[in-house]
């Protein structure tokens, strides 16, 4: 019980590992490659606010620390569709309280590297770029950027949580006879704006929503700060007649607002300057396989399945890694090698879905929250749900509240029912008889 563990990445999922791994009683040592981000100004531009759910607060829990997260964490009931013409609908996510809770992606990794330090057998190392593992001896190599010094570091166990770009999967790539990795780009870069607080810090817009703006091909959603403010992400294609290439003036940007945004424009005093100052970033997918090496080296999180954000899925998926090795820990009692083959059985299935899923729901947010029939097929399944809870579970909320159901299980009951909503949907009159008896006793004969 004496290992060593390095985990490479202090990033959400590397932090929240290392705090379970320490919990376990084994000495942690991880490394950064940022700065200590705790001891500058965010700054605005690449953040994406993260929606929390039910799989992320278990991740939490598992270690005592969701009541401290739950201090910057925002609840968000339902989407508020923001429509061209003005007008808006509301959409619930759930039943009851049901909420994904918004949280600044910098807020919480502070708060949870400061937790991390707090557990005596963790210790981070920053401005550490991890250069090479030499998977013969374990052996990580690191270059410090402030001072240019390098150093080898030995440990007993690997955990590379160093996000989609992971040093530590590139080694695996470079050092493995046959590794599988896919990396995919979606069409759609993304650009962070900001909608400010009133000046007497109230919120401009219902604060507890995710807001959308769904416009087809393309698409605005606003996530409320503890501040009053909302971090917008403008999700448009990158090149093209209408695309983040073709605005090249303040002329363009206002244009722009005025035609497809016209309710928002208001209410973003800064949006030129935001536009032209916030960098534009593109939206990668990877699946990779193996996750782990030699029964002591490991992939956890974005490092081993980085998906789009349309799901709000990539840290709660990251933080189930974490929960889910800290339970194979306690089922093979600290033999690593059955630790380590089960949770790459276990989660590469599952990593996989989500990214699936987290694409399907990129369609669904930008092209049908403003459709009617898609609209009107979701009051069927929540009717027929509420009636039935034991043979129907929506799939968003497979996903989201119901952390006992696999990512994988979810992708394919949600294939099931889809596939039963389609012949619901091409019955006559389905628009006037939504809620008749002859629809339900159609899928209850269906299911």
């Amino acid at each position: 019980m004496s290992k060593t563990i390095s985990v490479v990445g202090a990033g959400l999922v590397g932090s929240l590992v290392s705090i379970y791994l320490a919990k376990k009683g084994y000495k942690v040592n991880i490394y950064e490659r940022r700065s200590d981000m705790r001891k500058q100004s965010m700054s605005a531009g690449k953040s994406i606010n993260l929606a929390l759910s039910d799989r992320g607060w278990r991740g939490l829990k598992g270690v005592d620390i969701d009541g401290e997260i739950r201090k910057i964490a925002i609840p968000m009931y339902g989407r508020q569709i923001h429509h061209k013409d003005g007008s808006q609908n509301y959409q619930p996510y759930g039943k009851d309280d049901q909420a994904i809770y918004s949280v600044s992606r910098g807020e919480i990794n502070k708060t949870l590297m400061t937790l991390a330090e707090q557990q005596e057998n963790v210790k981070i190392y920053f401005n550490e770029r991890c250069d090479k593992l030499d998977r013969k001896t374990n052996v990580l190599e690191f270059t410090n950027l402030e001072n240019g010094k390098s150093q080898t570091v030995h440990s007993d166990l690997v955990f590379g949580a160093d996000g989609a770009f992971s040093a530590v999967r590139l080694q695996m790539q470079l050092q493995s006879d046959r590794f599988d990795y896919n990396q995919f780009y979606i069409d759609a870069s993304y650009k962070e704006l900001t909608i400010p607080a009133n000046p007497d810090g109230s919120f401009k817009l219902e604060k507890n929503a995710l807001h959308i703006w769904p416009r087809g091909s393309y698409m605005m959603i606003a996530l409320p700060n503890m501040d009053g403010s909302f971090t917008c992400t403008l999700f448009f294609e990158a090149e093209g007649p209408k695309s983040f290439e073709s605005i090249k003036t303040k002329e363009d940007v206002i244009r722009f607002f005025e035609e497809d945004f016209p309710d928002a424009l208001p209410l973003m005093p800064t949006l030129v300057e935001d536009f032209f100052a916030n960098p534009t970033a593109s939206l990668v997918t990877v699946k990779c396989k193996p996750w782990v090496w030699d029964n002591r080296i490991a992939l956890i999180g974005d490092a081993a399945h980085a998906i789009v954000p349309f799901y709000g899925q990539g840290m709660n998926c990251g933080f189930e890694d974490c929960v889910v090795l800290n339970e194979l820990i306690d089922k093979h009692q600290h033999n690593w090698p059955d630790i380590l083959n089960e949770y790459q059985t276990l989660r590469k299935p599952d990593g996989d879905a989500i990214a699936d899923l987290a694409h399907a729901n990129f369609i669904e947010m930008r092209d049908k929250t403003a459709d009617a029939r898609f609209l009107l097929q979701k009051k069927i399944e929540a009717r027929f749900s509420s009636k039935y809870p034991d043979k129907w579970i929506p799939l968003y909320s497979m996903v989201t509240y119901s952390p006992e159901i696999r990512y994988s299980t979810a992708l394919k009951e949600g294939n099931r029912q889809q596939a039963i909503m389609d012949k619901i949907m091409a019955m006559e009159d389905i628009e006037n008889r939504w809620d008749s008896e002859a629809v339900e006793k159609a899928i209850l004969n269906l299911i």
